[in-house]
């Protein structure tokens, strides 16, 4: 009657190893039916996180139902299943001995009440417990992926292969759309080099260039950028009191006078003198000696607010 009772006893070590075993035949079967990701419900998940396990997962905690509005879940999915297609290229026996798997809120709940998981995505990567996988470090609880790389699948690959058999071999795709576009924008350039390389020859538009490009800096372009000066005032005040202040509109003010000034006196010496109909050439010294006037009254009009307290004025 003592030889069933030890019988029973001794073969429980067997029938806890064919339990393993099936286990694992039912995971790579799972792995194979779904591109190397495999949907795990409540049942499953417990089924890969067995304590007694061989193997290793990555397991990714997501919200993809639209009703969850989870835009992190939606952006992370695809780098996690292109890792997990890449690992299918592996060769079988450690292709074998690490999975990946994706857990939806809506498909178990209680997978994530038991976890106290509040927030998706998430990525837990469990070691083997047994077996030669297992880190020499004796670890057995689940290791979280930082994020801090952002969501891209190069840097979850890499990350991952600390703890998988071998390398993930993971490449990042070719972006054909960048590509396309460059290759367009190239042609577009080439094609209008014919038209715009008269343009470019011309020295007035080089004048043109350096004329503007020099009002816009002594008017004080960088002083702004440098200290980060906002473009107004808070009460809408675009005209900073002080010398060491300045808003961003001010430099555009400051060097729209500058340059009608420094145009009209172009216009009176270079202009003016040689219009052969008198009237013509009364005219222009009127307006142009009017403008003279009326821009240096503003200027000095300006200087009046920078420098509180200088008594001068033109007309304003």
């Amino acid at each position: 009657m003592l030889l069933l009772p030890i019988l029973a006893l001794l073969s429980i070590p067997f029938c806890i190893a064919a339990s393993a075993q099936s286990a694992h035949e039912k995971l790579v079967k799972l792995a194979a039916s779904n591109n190397g990701v495999i949907k795990l419900d409540e049942n499953t998940y417990n089924l890969i996180t067995s304590p007694n396990r061989n193997w290793s997962a990555s397991i990714h905690f997501t919200a993809l139902d639209p009703r969850r509005r989870c835009a992190p879940c939606k952006e992370f999915d695809p780098a996690f299943n292109a890792v997990a297609k890449a690992w299918t290229k592996v060769p079988v026996e450690d292709r074998d001995s690490h999975f990946f798997a994706t857990v939806d809120f809506d498909n178990a709940m209680g997978v994530f009440q038991k976890l106290g998981l509040q927030t998706a995505p998430v990525v837990h990567i469990h070691p083997a417990t047994e077996g030669p996988h297992r880190p020499a470090s004796g670890r057995t609880t689940p290791i979280i992926y930082d994020f801090a790389n952002g969501f891209d699948a190069g840097p979850l690959a890499e990350q991952l292969s600390q703890f998988t058999p071998v390398p993930i071999p993971y490449k990042t795709p070719i972006n054909w759309p960048r590509i396309g576009t460059t290759v367009g924008v190239l042609l577009i350039i080439a094609s209008g080099i014919r038209a715009f390389l008269p343009v470019l020859r011309s020295r007035w538009v080089w004048a043109a260039g350096i004329v503007l490009t020099s009002l816009v800096m002594t008017s004080g372009f960088m002083f702004v950028r440098i200290r980060g000066m906002p473009p107004s005032g808070a009460n809408g005040q675009w005209i900073a009191a002080g010398f060491q202040n300045q808003f961003g509109q001010e430099v555009h003010a400051v060097a729209f006078i500058y340059g009608l000034l420094a145009a009209s006196f172009l216009m009176l010496t270079l202009i003016t003198p040689y219009q052969t109909n008198p009237s013509r050439q009364r005219l222009q010294v009127y307006l142009w000696s009017a403008v003279i006037l009326v821009m240096f009254s503003v200027l000095v009009s300006l200087f009046r607010v920078k420098n509180r307290g200088y008594p001068f004025k033109l007309l304003l």
